[in-house]
C-alpha cells in the first residue's frame, strides 16, 4: 500500500509536467502540492502498517527526486523563462535546484543507513527537506499566478531559486514534523488551524502558499538557534556525567 501511494505521487508529478506543457499553469503546481501530500501519507502509512522495506525506501527516493527536483524545475523554467531573453539564466538556476535536490536526497539516504536506529535528533532535519524545497522553489510561480508582480525580475528569481537549492544541501537544522506527537490538549488548536488553512487555500490559494513559504523561511533562524541550545545542553550534560 505505501508503494502504491508513492506511485500515485509519481503520476501526480508526471501529470504536472503535462499540465505545464498544455498551458494549465494553475493545475501544474497544484499537482506538485498533491505529490507533497502523498509523500507524507506513504511514510505515515508504512510506519502505521509496519511495512517499511528497502524497496519502498528506494522508490520513495526516486519519486522525491522527480516530484520535488525535476518537476518543479521544469515548471519554473517553462512558466517563467522559456522564450525569454533570460532563458539561459533561468535554465542554470533550475539545474542548480534539481542537482541540489539529488545531493540532498543522496546525503539523507546515506545518513539514514549509517546512523543506528534512534540516533540523532528526530525533531530536526539537516537542510531543507525535498518536499519543502519544492514548495519554496515554486514561490515565483505562486507570485506570478497571484498577479502581485508588476515587473519582470529574472535575475532576482534566478538568485532566489539558486538560494533555495543551496538551502537543501546546507547543514542548517530545520524543524521536522515527521515524528511529531500531538497531545489531546493540542488537538483542538491544531484542528482549528487546519480548518483555517484549508479555507484560506480554497479562497486564496496562491497568497496562502506565499504566506506559508514566508513563515517557513522565517522559521529557519529559529530552528538554528533552538538546535544550538539543544547541542549546548547535551554537551553540558555529557561534561557533568564525565565528571
Amino acid at each position: 500500500m505505501p508503494s502504491m501511494v508513492t506511485v500515485f505521487g509519481i503520476c501526480a508529478g508526471l501529470t504536472s509536467l503535462r499540465m505545464s506543457l498544455e498551458g494549465h499553469l494553475e493545475t501544474a503546481p497544484s499537482l506538485i502540492l498533491l505529490a507533497v501530500l502523498l509523500d507524507a501519507v506513504d511514510g505515515k502509512l508504512a510506519r502505521y502498517l509496519d511495512t517499511a522495506s528497502p524497496f519502498g525506501a528506494e522508490l520513495d527516493t526516486l519519486a522525491d527526486f522527480f516530484n520535488f527536483g525535476i518537476a518543479p524545475a521544469f515548471i519554473l523554467y517553462h512558466t517563467l523563462y522559456l522564450g525569454t531573453p533570460s532563458a539561459s539564466i533561468g535554465w542554470m538556476a533550475v539545474m542548480v535546484l534539481a542537482v541540489c535536490c539529488a545531493l540532498r536526497l543522496a546525503r539523507f539516504n546515506l545518513s539514514s543507513k549509517a546512523a543506528p536506529s534512534g540516533a540523532g535528533n528526530p525533531d530536526y532535519f539537516t537542510g531543507v527537506p525535498a518536499p519543502a524545497l519544492a514548495c519554496l522553489a515554486l514561490m515565483p510561480v505562486f507570485v506570478h499566478l497571484s498577479g502581485w508582480q508588476t515587473t519582470d525580475l529574472p535575475l532576482l528569481r534566478a538568485g532566489y531559486i539558486t538560494g533555495v537549492g543551496l538551502l537543501a544541501v546546507s547543514t542548517i537544522p530545520t524543524f521536522s514534523i515527521k515524528h511529531a506527537k500531538i497531545t489531546r490538549a493540542q488537538l483542538p488548536a491544531i484542528i482549528l488551524v487546519a480548518i483555517i488553512a484549508i479555507i484560506c487555500l480554497m479562497s486564496y490559494p496562491w497568497p496562502t502558499l506565499i504566506a506559508a513559504n514566508c513563515l517557513y523561511l522565517a522559521s529557519l533562524p529559529v530552528s538554528y538557534m533552538l538546535h544550538r541550545e539543544h547541542i549546548k545542553r547535551l554537551q553540558t550534560a555529557h561534561a557533568y556525567s564525565a565528571d
